[in-house]
């Protein structure tokens, strides 16, 4: 069964375009119920006929087992899901007899809105942020660029660390970005964004000055190298503690204000959709639901009859 890991993986970085982030997820998915298999005795041969007795059963037994070490359902309907994909392709490509996967339920995960930084809270950080740079020192220079972009065009932080400096376009202020699936679009940004990047990019080759003038990346470490979406998850934590009052936040939830801020101020569902690169709209509107909490807020707090 590892050789088929290997090449189920294969199709998903090469004919897929799967990143490195969904790669690590999905093998480490399948390696775990590999290990389960091969625990409660199950033959992890490779041979297509043994593969093919692997039924719904095992698989709920290894979800059984899961929720019994105290896994949360977030996690195990990941996994439901690595597992409905492999066993697809191994019937896609005839080396089973059917999906068993298909058979399985995924848990229900409580549905939780995301938390988010009010408009007034963002750009009191922000300026916070901004304030430090005054000194030109570099490091504060790229983290503001990097934050100021974040909330100015959503990005994820796979997309904002994979940025080249051939995909700023400050004179239109457009960056090009690699999304899922390498899915290429054209997202916009601020003047308050250009503004970072441009002094940012202006002092860049000061802390780099041979490797920073090589690299294709925009935004390095303190070796030179492009950054990763750890590092970047720790800036963030660590410019919060400094300028955040007490304000909590990731990546992904400044993504998140891009989008319920943007629709709170009349954009349209799709329009972000377009500019998030959300393949389905549903995935969009899960920012209703924060608008309407929103509403619901001013409604309690203005109407006189509520």
């Amino acid at each position: 069964m590892k050789t088929y890991i290997q090449q189920y993986l294969g199709y998903l970085r090469y004919e897929r375009n799967a990143s490195p982030h969904t790669l690590r997820n999905y093998g480490s998915d399948l390696s775990q119920f590999l290990e389960f298999l091969s625990k409660t005795g199950k033959d992890a041969t490779e041979s297509p006929e043994v593969l093919s007795e692997i039924g719904h059963h095992e698989i709920r037994s290894f979800l059984a087992s899961l929720h019994e070490s105290g896994r949360k359902k977030t996690s195990i309907a990941r996994k439901v899901a690595s597992l409905r994909a492999f066993f697809k392709y191994l019937h896609r490509e005839g080396i089973t007899k059917e999906n068993p996967a298909r058979l399985v339920s995924t848990p229900k995960s409580p549905k939780t809105l995301p938390h988010i930084m009010t408009t007034e809270e963002m750009n009191r950080f922000l300026n916070s942020v901004r304030v430090k740079t005054r000194g030109g020192r570099v490091l504060p220079l790229r983290n503001r660029a990097m934050l100021e972009l974040l909330y100015a065009s959503g990005l994820r932080a796979s997309e904002l660390v994979g940025l080249n400096l051939t995909d700023l376009n400050c004179g239109s202020r457009v960056v090009l970005v690699r999304g899922k699936g390498k899915k290429e679009r054209w997202v916009p940004f601020g003047a308050k964004a250009e503004e970072a990047i441009k002094d940012y990019l202006a002092a860049r080759h000061k802390l780099w000055p041979s490797k920073g003038r090589s690299s294709s990346a925009v935004y390095l470490n303190h070796r030179g190298e492009r950054l990763t979406t750890r590092s970047l998850d720790r800036i963030l934590k660590k410019c919060l503690q400094l300028h955040g009052a007490g304000l909590k936040a990731s990546p992904h939830s400044l993504r998140h204000a891009f989008a319920s801020h943007m629709l709170h101020e009349g954009a349209d569902l799709r329009s972000i959709q377009e500019m998030l690169g959300h393949k389905s709209l549903s995935t969009t509107q899960k920012y209703t639901q924060v608008s309407i909490k929103e509403l619901v807020n001013v409604y309690d707090k203005t109407h006189p009859k509520a």
